[in-house]
């Protein structure tokens, strides 16, 4: 077989396997295209022709209409306090807790891990009752402390973290001992600059299930003023009907349409300013 032949088989195959990350990156955008374009649209067009768009039918009207019948500023408020309060838990306390894990020696450390890793094998509607009990004789209901402390330091996140920390060679924490360092030392010196494509991972894994956690908000809180975003959302049809009684569905729907768009926004930004980061941080938790 010629060089050429060679070349031009190597191109070809280039150009099916781009040619079909094309087809896939279409089929997993549209959804949203669809979503943000049609919460432009007047609801009649919406009902009337769902797969079109014309920018001359451009209108902003549902979005005027949500922000002023729908307390999303507050939804986004209660979940911005999650993620930093829940959030900065996780990555403070499950790397370390991964880190005795990975390079400590006590006893019961493995019938511990073992029952930890039991834990992920438990459906979450199990632990809801036992929760919402325990939050209750602590009169945590509708607070935000209920919010953010069941499950800040989760299960998955201390085996991420475990697994990321184990392919740390011992040599390098050894040096470190013999230069003097503590076990705090160690982990702020030597551990957590190797780390950080990992915890970057583990950041963005945090943020999404916070950001998108539904059940425990809806079950724990029932107060308005601490409803997160996702509850706020569930709420949007009956929202949008109490204060506006005479609304079309087609109303309706760009409303919703014009909601969840702007919930989106969020995840899209943090995805694409990280997501190098979460890649490098998967691959450097599968691998040692």
């Amino acid at each position: 077989m010629s060089a050429s032949t060679t070349t031009g088989s190597q191109r070809l195959r280039t150009f099916v396997v781009y040619a079909g990350m094309a087809v896939l990156l279409a089929v997993f955008l549209y959804p949203l295209w669809w979503m943000a374009s049609s919460s432009f649209k007047p609801g009649s067009e919406i009902v009337t022709s769902p797969l079109s768009f014309d920018p001359r039918d451009f209108t902003l009207d549902h979005y005027r209409a949500m922000f002023a019948s729908v307390p999303i500023w507050t939804g986004f408020l209660n979940t911005a306090i999650m993620l930093v309060l829940k959030g900065g838990i996780t990555l403070v306390f499950c790397p370390l807790a991964g880190f005795a894990f990975a390079k400590y020696n006590f006893p019961g450390k493995n019938f511990l891990f073992g029952f930890i890793l039991l834990t992920l094998m438990l459906p979450t509607l199990v632990l809801v009752i036992p929760l919402l009990l325990e939050m209750s004789l602590l009169n945590w209901v509708n607070t935000y402390q209920g919010l953010v402390l069941p499950g800040a330091i989760d299960a998955f996140s201390i085996f991420w973290m475990r697994q990321v920390i184990a392919g740390i060679p011992d040599e390098l924490l050894e040096a470190g001992r013999l230069d003097g360092c503590s076990a705090l030392g160690l982990y702020r010196r030597i551990v957590l600059p190797v780390i950080r494509p990992g915890l970057a991972a583990l950041a963005v894994l945090t943020f999404l299930n916070i950001y998108n956690d539904f059940l425990w908000p809806v079950i724990v809180v029932n107060d308005a003023s601490k409803q997160t975003l996702q509850v706020v959302l569930s709420n949007l049809s009956l929202s949008i009907a109490s204060a506006q009684v005479d609304s079309s569905p087609a109303t309706v729907w760009g409303q919703l349409l014009a909601a969840t768009t702007v919930a989106s926004i969020p995840v899209v930004i943090i995805f694409v300013l990280l997501q190098r980061h979460f890649v490098r941080g998967i691959l450097a938790g599968s691998t040692k």
